[in-house]
């Protein structure tokens, strides 16, 4: 499809990475999966050659464009698009559509992340190709990832009746969402094979999705219209300082993928990850034959007895008779912590940010 885009979140935060990810450097600019790039660079190049760059938009906050965009030098730059501040993923993909839009009324935008990882990548593009096609019939399509665990961190998506076999994948509509259920109901969601996790990606028309803005949030929409109508003019950038802080702030879930018509969902497996925390990467990355698993530049790691443990650090670290801890040092913090709990290190920036210390966040 000649009409095809994508539109890159990129303005995430990623506390739950802490102390590696920080505000000025969050973890879609980390070297995490790869150690040669970035999670951000990874995003844009899996999209090749399925997309040209010129069809890649990315949005992103006003103190990451530059180093976003030198990052990725085939990406026009352009084609970022800058938020004054964030105000959760339902704002930023309006905007971004928004400016698809202005330069293609008829687009079909595949909305997708910046820190995801993906281990079957041509898998990814076909699906997304087929999405795409799926969209362009007025359907709004997420991707839904064949669970393999109940898990309770993500939300999930219930298929319906069958839609088309796309390319070898089959569509279903979508029978509604479910936000981050409790352990029993992850566990009977699995066993009924009819729900997928929410991954956050969605393929949409432009036009129609602004149009379930419009019906869902008519206060959010009518601040986007008068944005719409600043694009590309020499008012814009000031239209949009002045408007963005009365914009609700809300996920796109929440915006309108909830209560939004002709919703489609694509089950697949494409071995994908958000990377959400340090226990997620220790899941994606390669370990030894004890299960450790180490990163840094020229660091070294002396394991004694240690097993399925992740450490990363530009030094030396030895470790003597430890198992399933997560050991990250950085320049001024040391973090170590028992693997199962690295979700709780979101609690630490939380006391950072009301402590007021700006230096460690």
């Amino acid at each position: 499809m000649n009409n095809f885009y994508a539109l890159i979140m990129a303005g995430g935060g990623g506390t739950r990475l802490w102390p590696l990810s920080r505000k000025t450097r969050p973890k879609q600019m980390l070297s995490l999966v790869e150690e040669q790039r970035t999670m951000f660079q990874v995003s844009v190049e899996r999209l090749s050659p399925l997309m040209e760059p010129d069809y890649i938009f990315v949005v992103t906050g006003r103190e990451h464009v530059e180093r976003l965009s030198q990052s990725v030098p085939q990406v026009p730059v352009e084609n970022f698009i800058v938020e004054p501040f964030g105000q959760d993923s339902g704002p930023a993909a309006a905007l971004g559509t928004l400016h698809i839009q202005h330069r293609d009324p008829d687009a079909v935008i595949a909305v997708l992340t910046a820190d995801h990882h993906i281990a079957d990548q041509p898998k990814f593009r076909r699906v997304l190709s087929a999405a795409g096609e799926l969209a362009s019939r007025e359907y709004i399509v997420t991707l839904g990832i064949s669970p393999s665990f109940p898990s309770t961190g993500f939300g999930y998506i219930k298929r319906g009746e069958e839609l088309a076999q796309i390319d070898g994948f089959q569509t279903y509509h979508s029978a509604g969402f479910t936000e981050k259920p409790d352990p029993d109901t992850a566990v009977q969601f699995l066993t009924t094979g009819l729900y997928s996790w929410n991954s956050g990606m969605f393929i949409w028309k432009a036009y129609q999705v602004l149009s379930e803005f419009a019906r869902q949030q008519p206060t959010m929409y009518a601040l986007l219209e008068e944005i719409k109508r600043a694009i590309g003019s020499d008012s814009y950038r000031e239209t949009l300082d002045r408007l963005w802080p009365s914009m609700k702030k809300l996920s796109i879930d929440y915006a309108v993928m909830e209560g939004a018509k002709d919703v489609a969902v694509i089950p697949v497996d494409i071995g994908w990850s958000d990377v959400g925390s340090w226990a997620t990467l220790f899941e994606v990355l390669a370990g030894d034959l004890n299960g450790n698993v180490s990163r840094g530049r020229g660091q070294e790691h002396i394991k004694i007895d240690t097993r399925e443990t992740l450490v990363v650090s530009n030094r030396m670290v030895v470790t003597i008779g430890i198992e399933d801890i997560v050991i990250v040092d950085t320049d001024d913090v040391l973090l170590v912590c028992h693997r199962d709990r690295s979700q709780d290190v979101r609690q630490v920036v939380g006391k950072l940010k009301e402590s007021g210390d700006e230096i460690h966040l």
